[in-house]
Order: structure tokens, then C-alpha cells, then sequence
């Protein structure tokens, strides 16, 4: 077993540090490149191809993985719709990179790729009760429940990235306790799928991270987003875990939605009111605000893979979100 993680791993880390160089490359020659911009905040022009790379490596170690005897029977048919899923993000995201997308049809585009996972049974058909029983839904809300959590997760981790390291460091982060909290549970193979996701970014991030070499872009985001959503379904929802440990970055994106639409804006209109552009704002450095992110994540992630299921989360998400919601009250637009 150690010599399949082992293997997996490797494949999606040496696949990443082999095309992340490549990729840096393509970008300049090619022209895709993210250019300095009020909005922006970094000071000369970056490759913004790092889709390729994670995309790469992680559809290679997943293939790997497949010699795997799977933990469940119809785990099979939900790796098909993981990785189709990812395929059409990563295409929907490259095209972007190259002539950008208008937000509603990046809205459709998230919405074919979750229904893409919906349809090969990727769906949170129950959700644990703090109070009692586990709560069973209903097929068609179970179907719309989990579009939403799809959908939320891409556009948490799209948001995110606007700090080099930012992005793909939490995610790696959150696919760690994922893989944790599923190897505990017996689900080997399944726990696989997250190996092939950190390996991934094990060898992304070392040129994502200030100074970076190259941003994600939008595809890179966009497979991050959909991949990590998808892995917190199959095998079982661990949702729960999942809110816990990307409290912040959701928090965040929920904030940015009301405040844009109070203002009169649309809730996709780019801006630096998120809290990391803030905290620059407020002095801090790129290095210093992803190792606050980076820290506030592994702790929680500790506190979900040691808290019992139940009250205890529930108590721990409140307390944490009246905690976060008073820093984003505090902490003001730049």
C-alpha cells in the first residue's frame, strides 16, 4: 500500500516539476502572460498557464492510481466524472487565459462541469445531524445541494488566488486533511485521488511562490476549485471537514458577494476588496499574509480531523465565523 501512495505521489511531483518549466516557457512565447494592473499586485509581467502543470500531474498520478483495486464499486464511474469534469474546467480556464471569458459563461461552464459530476454520481446524498441521525435528502435536492457546493468550491478557489502561493498552498493544505480524514476511514484508493492532488502541487507551488514565476490563471483555479469539490464527495460527502478547513476563503467570498451587491454592483465585478488584498492594504507583505492563511488553515484542519462529528463542528464554525466575520467588519477595503 505505502508503495502505491509512494508511486502516486511521485508521478504527480516529478509531472509538475517537469511541465511547470515548460509551461513558464509557452507562456512568454505564446503571449499569456498576466501583466501588471491597478488591480493587480505584482510588478512585472508572470505566466499565467500554471493549468497545464497541475492539470498534467494530476491527471497522471490519477491514472496511476487506476491499478489500484478500488475501495468501493462505483468508484470507477465517479473517477470518469471527476476527471471529465476537470478536463472541460481546464479547457474552459485555458481559453480564458488566452481571451477571457465574460462571467456568465464561466457561470455556465461550472455548471455543465458539476453537472458532469452530478451525472456520474458524484452527489451529497446526506448530511451529518449534530442533534441526531444523519439528515437524508431528497434526489432533487441532493442534486441541487450538490451543484451548489461544486459550484461554491470553483469560485471559492478562483477568488482566492490573488497572492502568490495563496491559492494553490491552501488547497494543498485542505487536500491533506482530506487525505488524513479518508485514510482513516479504510478508503485507499479513494485516499489516492488526494495523494495525486498534493503531489500536483508539491511541485507547483515551489514557482508559485513569491516571487512567483507563474500564477495559476484561471485554469489552474478553475480544475483546483472543481477537483478539490469533487474529492470531498467521492467516497462519502465530507463536507463538514471541507467548510472547516476553507472557512476563510468562504467566508470571504460570501462577504465580497453581499458588499458588491449592496453597492449596486454585480456580485462578479473584480475588485481588491477581498481580505488578503486588504491585508496588503494594511502593509502587510504577499509572504506574510499567505503564511497567516497557511496557518489558520492547518489549524483548522486540525480541529476538523480531531473534533467528533457533530455539535463539536458545529460549535467550532459558528464560533470561528462570528470570529472571522468581526475581522472582515474591522479590516477595510485599501
Amino acid at each position: 500500500m505505502l508503495f502505491f501512495f509512494a508511486l502516486v505521489f511521485f508521478t504527480a511531483l516529478v509531472v509538475a516539476l517537469w511541465l511547470t518549466p515548460v509551461a513558464i516557457k509557452l507562456a512568454a512565447r505564446i503571449g499569456a502572460m498576466d501583466q501588471p494592473a491597478p488591480r493587480r499586485v505584482h510588478d512585472a509581467p508572470t505566466a499565467r498557464l500554471g493549468g497545464i502543470p497541475i492539470f498534467g500531474a494530476f491527471s497522471a498520478a490519477v491514472g496511476v492510481s487506476l491499478f489500484f483495486p478500488r475501495t468501493d464499486p462505483n468508484e470507477l464511474p465517479r473517477v470518469a466524472g471527476l476527471f471529465i469534469g476537470t478536463t472541460f474546467m481546464f479547457a474552459v480556464g485555458l481559453y480564458d487565459d488566452r481571451r477571457e471569458l465574460k462571467a456568465l459563461p464561466q457561470l455556465g461552464a461550472q455548471l455543465i462541469a458539476a453537472s458532469i459530476a452530478v451525472g456520474a454520481g458524484i452527489m451529497i446524498r446526506e448530511l451529518p445531524n449534530p442533534f441526531g441521525a444523519v439528515i437524508v435528502l431528497d434526489d432533487w435536492f441532493a442534486v441541487l445541494f450538490t451543484l451548489f457546493w461544486l459550484m461554491g468550491m470553483i469560485n471559492t478557489v478562483n477568488w482566492l488566488d490573488g497572492v502568490d502561493g495563496l491559492a494553490a498552498g491552501v488547497v494543498i493544505l485542505a487536500a491533506i486533511v482530506m487525505f488524513i480524514h479518508t485514510f482513516d476511514l479504510g478508503q485507499n484508493s479513494i485516499a489516492l485521488l488526494m495523494v495525486a492532488l498534493i503531489g500536483a502541487l508539491a511541485g507547483f507551488l515551489p514557482h508559485n511562490f513569491f516571487p512567483a514565476k507563474i500564477f495559476l490563471g484561471t485554469a489552474g483555479a478553475l480544475v483546483l476549485g472543481f477537483t478539490l469539490g469533487a474529492l470531498s464527495i467521492i467516497g462519502g460527502a465530507k463536507v463538514a471537514s471541507a467548510l472547516l478547513v476553507l472557512l476563510i476563503p468562504i467566508l470571504d467570498v460570501a462577504w465580497q458577494i453581499v458588499s458588491r451587491v449592496r453597492a449596486g454592483k454585480s456580485p462578479f465585478q473584480a475588485d481588491r476588496g477581498h481580505l488578503h488584498h486588504r491585508l496588503l492594504g494594511l502593509g502587510l507583505s504577499q509572504r506574510a499574509i499567505v503564511w497567516v492563511y497557511y496557518a489558520f488553515t492547518a489549524l483548522f484542519g486540525l480541529l476538523a480531523l480531531i473534533l467528533p462529528t457533530g455539535a463539536y463542528k458545529l460549535l467550532a464554525l459558528v464560533v470561528i465565523s462570528a470570529g472571522a466575520a468581526m475581522v472582515l467588519v474591522k479590516v477595510r477595503s485599501p
